[in-house]
């Protein structure tokens, strides 16, 4: 289970900051899905912004703040089923796949450290 917990939690690490930083360098990708959804571009920042943190604090948890690794998944399974419903409320089906993805690694990330370390 321990090597679960890192592999999985390294990946969404790694997959949050990646996507954090294509939200603040505007990739032209970022820009298509979230003008399919009526995200606002001056939003991005703010959205990298909380990827990053989301990111951050998942990294902090790996290296002991146990507390602040389910903080930051749980925020990260907030954020992403926010993002989740905007693709369902705009009808943005063909862009789903990528929150959906990383609902799912937020969420098993959660799931692993709660199971890893009996929740904080």
């Amino acid at each position: 289970m321990a090597a679960a917990y890192m592999i999985i939690t390294v990946l969404t690490v790694v997959a949050n900051a990646a996507i954090a930083v294509a939200d603040l360098v505007r990739a032209e990708f970022v820009l298509a899905n979230s003008a399919a959804v009526g995200v606002p571009p001056s939003w991005l920042p703010w959205l990298g912004a909380l990827k990053g943190a989301g990111a951050a604090g998942l990294l902090v948890g790996l290296l002991g703040f146990r507390s602040l690794g389910v903080a930051a998944a749980v925020g990260l399974v907030l954020f992403f089923a926010g993002a989740v419903v905007a693709h369902v409320r705009a009808r943005a089906y063909a862009t789903m796949a990528a929150p959906a993805g990383y609902l799912g690694l937020a969420v098993a990330s959660l799931a692993l450290t709660v199971l890893r370390w009996g929740g904080a």
